[in-house]
């Protein structure tokens, strides 16, 4: 399977927060599945920590390791998801999501999100 990881869910999984479904950590944990974070999340994650609406156990820098660590490939923006974020319905007005929505149906991945806003769009959302 091939799956981008919302940014809650990236999250919840590296704190091992209770509010992580037993099916998101399964695909998160399993080596057989592509993982995906955008940029897009370790931007929404700096701007959340830069106006201090957000705390990590870990310390930003530290990010890059625990990607590497959980087999989690950083996923680009690219001009083709831009063209796509454009296109969407304001179903959802955060741009972070609708710049998550736009990277999954551009690179026909499943997002792993507790959002149920992202069933407005064509893509296939993975959570129970």
């Amino acid at each position: 399977m091939r799956a981008l990881i919302d940014t809650h869910t990236f999250l919840w999984h590296i704190e091992g927060s209770p509010k992580l479904s037993v099916q998101a950590r399964e695909v998160i944990d399993s080596s057989v599945n592509d993982l995906f974070l955008s940029v897009a999340s370790l931007w929404e994650i700096a701007i959340k920590l830069g106006l201090n609406k957000l705390s990590l156990e870990n310390s930003f820098s530290e990010l890059e390791g625990l990607l590497t660590e959980l087999e989690i490939e950083l996923l680009p923006i690219a001009f083709s998801d831009t063209n796509q974020y454009l296109a969407l319905p304001l179903h959802h007005r955060d741009p972070f999501d609708r710049m998550l929505i736009a990277q999954a149906i551009t690179n026909s991945l499943i997002i792993v999100s507790a959002d149920t806003a992202f069933d407005a769009y064509d893509v296939q959302r993975m959570w129970e």
